[in-house]
């Protein structure tokens, strides 16, 4: 493979749809991994120990990026990067708070961004937040709804990893399936985009798969071997 590092998004991507890991997209990255010696780093909306536990029980080296880029980890052993600030995504959500009832996700983990229960007229929320001039963005996953600074996406995050594993974005294969994948996919060598993502990702993307999910997954790994 031409490219000397990949990196996936878990849910929606690397899972079924109902959230269960994929094994077979799970032992692709593993032997693209362990045999190939491709470096897998895993980027994710979730928080930093659900992404080291992921890439733990994968059999992967622990090269994470969380919270939607705002925590990057080189290792389980090390200290993560914390690469946002919480304090503007703070005052946003107590903003919006006043219109609309909102309910946490993992706020005691949860180190760089908020994440709320998708329970809500999204669009409606994000015109409250623009009338409050924050510096935010609101991004659906699909699986939560993230408060999260507008300085930082999977692409910064993608960048900070790329730069202490010593390579370039463009280095690298990304793989994802929704909008807090977007700017990983663009900044990346080559970017793919499983079935089941939205619109605007198919949009940017070098490759889009037939399958979706994890088995859109093990469909890219396939074609990324059979373009050596």
């Amino acid at each position: 493979m031409k490219y000397k590092a990949l990196v996936a998004d878990i849910d929606g991507t690397i899972t079924h749809q109902s959230r269960r890991l994929n094994l077979k997209a799970a032992e692709m990255l593993y032997r693209l991994n362990d045999e190939s010696e491709i470096p897998v780093v895993l980027a994710t909306g979730n928080i930093l120990c659900f992404s080291h536990a992921a890439s733990k029980l994968i059999g992967l080296n622990g090269y994470v990026i969380a919270e939607n880029g705002g925590v990057v980890s080189e290792g389980f052993d090390t200290n993560p990067y914390i690469m946002g600030d919480i304090k503007e995504c703070r005052k946003a959500f107590s903003f919006l708070s006043e219109y609309i009832p909102l309910t946490k996700l993992d706020p005691e983990y949860r180190k760089t961004e908020i994440a709320l229960i998708r329970d809500f007229d999204l669009e409606y929320a994000r015109n409250v937040i623009k009338s409050g001039n924050y510096n935010v963005d609101l991004i659906d996953t699909g699986y939560a709804v993230h408060i999260k600074s507008n300085t930082m996406n999977k692409g910064t995050g993608l960048a900070k990893i790329a730069k202490l594993m010593g390579l370039k974005p463009k280095d690298f294969v990304a793989i994802g399936d929704s909008e807090n994948d977007f700017e990983m996919i663009e900044s990346a060598g080559l970017g793919i985009a499983v079935a089941n993502s939205d619109q605007k990702t198919k949009s940017i993307a070098d490759v889009i798969t037939d399958a979706s999910y994890g088995e859109g997954v093990v469909e890219a790994i396939e074609y990324l071997y059979s373009c050596d």
